[in-house]
């Protein structure tokens, strides 16, 4: 959480001050739920993101060389510079996706879960989306398919309460997102998206029972961005009652606190971890800042120039 919060944090400040261009998708406040998920993900599991994914990258354990490299379009970034921020890949830590187009990963999520059964594998896919994802159409052939079929994939919606500028309430008829599993015969919960700890024993149990043969799972982790849909986003549509509640619920001193109260960690060793995760984004800031662009060559690799070997 602590390292997926300095990520976001040096990123806003050096778009903000001009120090290098990029663009990005905050995701400051969701912390807990890429936390949660990550951590219940074997190295080989496979995610599928979003544009506003940063933290599930972080969670998911790409090096943060690769995350800055390709938000910021360089030869070191997890595509090599030709992703961007909506288009990060990073096969070695399982991350087969991030995509731009809201409730796309679904389909293909559902796909690996596919793959992966047929293969005899006992590898799992978890797939996060928001909540506006759940309307499209992509999102619930998805769903079917994964039950009928009974795919192991945990389905993560990130309910951060806003489908980029629209409230939830103005595109939705039902009080929880996590219903629309009922439609499928899928098991699923609802969790609060801003408890690491109440995400984690949720996605844990889905995982064993995707890899068990048990099928797909959803889980509705409830939680709120709070620098709005990209970074730059004023939110005048937003009520200030309402960012002010969210930001009382703040995963990340709310965690902090529950830490020290349990005894779990001490105050200095929690000034501790802040600071080691300063110091990894800072070091792996300046070597992206360092490294060059991508080689013209780049524009004529990785993308099929005619149909020879593609699989009919």
């Amino acid at each position: 959480m602590t390292l997926a919060q300095a990520v976001d944090a040096r990123l806003r400040k050096g778009i903000g001050r001009g120090e290098f261009f990029a663009v990005i998708w905050p995701s400051r406040g969701q912390e807990a739920v890429a936390a949660g998920v990550g951590a219940a993900l074997r190295r080989d599991d496979r995610l599928v993101t979003t544009y506003r994914g940063i933290h599930d990258l972080v969670g998911k354990g790409v090096p943060l060389t690769e995350i800055l490299g390709e938000i910021m379009g360089k030869s070191i970034g997890a595509s090599r510079g030709k992703g961007g921020t909506m288009h990060i890949t990073a096969p070695e830590q399982g991350v087969a996706l991030t995509t731009g187009i809201v409730g796309a990963g679904v389909p293909v999520a559902v796909g690996l879960a596919l793959a992966a059964k047929q293969q005899g594998s006992d590898r799992v896919t978890a797939v996060c989306f928001g909540d506006g994802a759940t309307n499209t159409g992509s999102f619930h052939e998805g769903m079917n398919l994964a039950s009928t079929w009974q795919l192991p994939v945990v389905f993560v919606c990130q309910n951060n309460l806003w489908a980029e500028m629209t409230p939830i309430g103005d595109t939705m008829n039902i009080d929880q997102v996590v219903d629309r599993r009922l439609a499928y015969a899928m098991p699923g919960e609802r969790v609060d998206g801003n408890d690491p700890e109440a995400v984690h024993r949720a996605v844990t149990a889905a995982v064993e029972r995707g890899r068990s043969g048990g099928g797909p799972t959803f889980i509705e982790a409830v939680t709120f961005r709070f620098e709005g849909h990209y970074f730059g986003d004023q939110q005048k549509y937003l009520p200030a009652e309402e960012l002010a509640a969210a930001k009382e619920a703040d995963p990340i001193p709310r965690y902090r606190q529950k830490l020290l109260d349990s005894g779990a960690l001490s105050a200095d060793e929690l000034t501790a971890i802040d600071e080691d995760a300063t110091a990894q984004v800072e070091a792996a800031l300046a070597e992206v800042l360092a490294a060059p662009a991508p080689d013209l060559a780049e524009l004529d690799q990785d993308v099929f120039v005619n149909m020879e070997g593609i699989p009919s």
